[in-house]
This record gives structure tokens, C-alpha cells and sequence, in this order.
């Protein structure tokens, strides 16, 4: 029971809260102090002082792409097209009759999320103590810069140039990849709808299917001038097309470079939902493994995941569950046959803590990256992934 659990761990904090090892407790940058919500206040007082203020122009490379988007018939019929099945399907699985405790299931979620992050930091330090006593490594990261400044330097480390990655929304916030092949490092996406985008130069055009904008003629036309193979409209033949690249890309990575759907406190393991398998494969093949996510991805127990599956897959694909849903939890052990012999785990703030000091905007921190709110949205569904703020 999740307010039996939360008072438990309340009363325990109480005399733990203050300290952690060495007698200091780690602060948060933007903990949750009178100070920092005085000046949430203030800032949000004086952003609405004097009316609505001035009109929001958008900058004009922006402008040019929506009145693209706008004016190109088959890219409009595209979204629609998609974002309609995701919502239809959405609609079936979280029905009356097929779930009839959905809002409840959402309601628990919401209680899970909120004493979570109302004790965010007793349980960053719970999962970092796990991790640790699991043979991994948390490293704490205040912004992308930090997290780059890591990687260079793992990789100078392990004399690595090749990187494969899953899909991730937190390595796409810090535009990790450019940052990367900036430092002439082979970086190859490995979920078919990024690796798709990739190709092409373009950023994820959906959270959840980042192709979402693109035809199979688009695809054929991509792969032929890409990997130069004949033309292939067949999504099947194009499927198997990628999966011979990307299959030499995984036997040959150094380095594999996750994100995580959640953070399990109670464990130290890192949960990948995923329906395509190259997770697993990002995850065990190279010798490394590093996994980054955001902070407010942690759950205390791996018993609350049972809520968040349920309304995932539903929510994002119209899947009652994912395909492959994989617990990550240090490095391969004696006796086990796959797994990389390192582990880390990047834990970015990147003004994450600014949002926890509010509120108000802390229930943003809540959200689970399942998408639909895109799919209902008439503003993205008119201008596009590649123009939406």
C-alpha cells in the first residue's frame, strides 16, 4: 500500500533527511527551500504583472518550417493519418469494458509520482547505493555539458570510437548525438524509427514514433540513396533492410548508450520498455553500457511499476503491454553469459530541480513520455514535431 509505505519511509527519513555519509546530505540545487519558492513566486508574479503581455513571435527559421508544414498536403494527411490510428487504438485498450480501473490505475500513478518526488532525494541516494553495491556507477550531471565531459572521456578511457544507441528522449534534449559525431564518433541509432531520422539528418518527429511523418516511399527512396541498395517499398523488406545494418553496427559497437523508462530505488535497476529488442541488444553486447535518464524517472519499488506498464503501452501505442520490457541492474556477473562489463548510470538534472522548487510546474515532472497528449494536440497535429516548441 503506497500511503503505508510513504509514511513508513517519511518517519525514517526524519532523523536520515539531514545527512548522508560523511555527515552531509547531498542538496539538490533547487531543492525544495523556503528561499527557492519565494523566488518560483516572485517570478511567476512578476511574469504576469500588467496583463498577457507581449505577443509570441516565433523565430523565423521556425516560421518557414510550420508554413511548410502547413502548406504540404501529403505531410498533413501523414500526421493525421498517424496520430488518428494512435488515438483509436488508445481508445480500445482503456475502454469501460477492456479496463474499467484505468482512472484509478492513473490516479495511483499520480500518489506514486508525487511522494516520489516529494522524497526525491531519499531515494536518489537509495538508488545510487544500490547501484553501487551492484558493481555499477551513478555519475550525477548537472546539465548536457557534464554529461558530454563524461563520455569524452570514457571513451578516451577505453580507446572506443563506435557507439550504439536506444532510443531515447533524454539523450534527444541534450542533442547527444551531434555532440558526439562533433567529436568523430561513430553514433548509430538503432530503434528503426530513429535510425530512419538519422539518415535522413532530421530530429524524432514524435515521441514515440519518430518517423511518424515519413512514407515507405520516403523510407525507399532514403535507404537508396543512403546505403545504397535498390529501391524497396515493402515495409517488411525495408525492416529486414535495417536490421542486416544495424546487426553489424551492434557486433561491433564499443559502447551502448541507453536511456530508461524508470529508475527502480529499491534495486539500483534501470527498466527499458521497448517493442523492437534492440535495447536488449544495445544493453549486453558492447562492453560498456551506460544508461541516462532524467531524475524524476525513479519509482521506490519495482512493485509500482505494475501501474505504470499498464497505462504505458496503452497510453503510447494501444498495447495492453510492450513487447520487451527489460530490468537492467549492473554490470554481467560471474557465470552469466551476456552483459557489459561496466555500468553506469547518468543522472541529469538539467533544470529538472528548477521545476521541483515549484509547485505548480513540479506536476510537469509527473509525466511518462507516452505521447498521446501529442496525438490529441491540434496545434502539433497542424504544425508538426519539427516545428512544436
Amino acid at each position: 500500500d503506497l500511503h503505508r509505505h510513504a509514511a513508513r519511509e517519511n518517519r525514517r527519513n526524519r532523523g536520515h533527511r539531514g545527512r548522508v555519509r560523511g555527515g552531509r546530505r547531498r542538496q539538490l540545487p533547487d531543492a525544495d527551500t523556503g528561499r527557492a519558492l519565494a523566488r518560483a513566486v516572485a517570478d511567476r508574479n512578476d511574469a504576469h504583472r500588467g496583463g498577457p503581455g507581449p505577443a509570441l513571435i516565433m523565430p523565423q527559421p521556425y516560421q518557414q518550417t510550420i508554413d511548410a508544414t502547413l502548406g504540404d498536403a501529403g505531410l498533413q494527411s501523414a500526421v493525421y493519418t498517424a496520430t488518428g490510428r494512435l488515438i483509436a487504438k488508445r481508445q480500445e485498450v482503456v475502454s469501460p469494458g477492456v479496463l474499467p480501473d484505468y482512472q484509478e490505475l492513473r490516479d495511483q500513478a499520480n500518489a506514486i509520482k508525487r511522494h516520489t518526488l516529494e522524497n526525491l532525494d531519499y531515494y536518489l541516494e537509495q538508488f545510487e547505493t544500490q547501484v553501487n553495491a551492484r558493481g555499477g556507477r551513478i555519475v550525477w550531471a548537472r546539465d548536457g555539458d557534464d554529461v558530454v565531459r563524461f563520455l569524452i572521456e570514457l571513451f578516451r578511457e577505453k580507446s572506443a570510437r563506435r557507439v550504439v544507441m536506444s532510443k531515447s528522449m533524454t539523450t534527444e534534449e541534450i542533442e547527444l548525438n551531434a555532440r558526439l559525431e562533433r567529436e568523430e564518433l561513430d553514433v548509430v541509432e538503432t530503434d528503426l524509427g530513429e535510425f530512419i531520422v538519422q539518415l535522413a539528418k532530421q530530429r524524432p518527429f514524435h515521441i514515440v514514433a519518430p518517423a511518424l511523418h515519413l512514407t515507405r516511399y520516403d523510407v525507399a527512396d532514403l535507404f537508396a540513396d543512403k546505403l545504397g541498395i535498390e529501391r524497396e517499398v515493402e515495409i517488411e523488406k525495408q525492416t529486414m533492410i535495417a536490421r542486416r545494418v544495424l546487426r553489424e553496427k551492434f557486433l561491433a559497437a564499443d559502447i551502448g548508450i541507453s536511456g530508461a523508462n524508470f529508475l527502480i530505488a529499491a534495486s539500483g535497476a534501470v527498466v527499458l520498455v521497448t517493442n523492437e529488442g534492440n535495447a536488449r541488444l544495445t544493453t549486453t553486447l558492447p562492453r560498456v553500457h551506460v544508461a541516462i535518464a532524467g531524475i524524476e524517472k525513479l519509482l521506490p519499488r519495482a512493485q509500482d511499476l505494475a501501474t505504470f506498464l499498464k497505462l504505458l503501452g496503452r497510453s503510447a501505442t494501444g498495447q495492453p503491454l510492450t513487447v520487451y520490457t527489460s530490468f537492467i541492474a549492473g554490470p554481467r556477473r560471474p557465470g552469466e553469459i551476456d552483459g557489459p562489463d561496466e555500468f553506469y548510470v547518468v543522472l541529469l538534472d538539467n533544470g529538472r530541480t528548477k521545476l521541483l522548487a515549484d509547485r505548480a510546474k513540479r506536476q510537469s515532472l509527473y509525466c511518462i513520455r507516452c505521447g498521446a497528449c501529442l496525438n490529441h494536440c491540434p496545434v502539433y497535429r497542424k504544425i508538426g514535431g519539427h516545428s512544436y516548441p
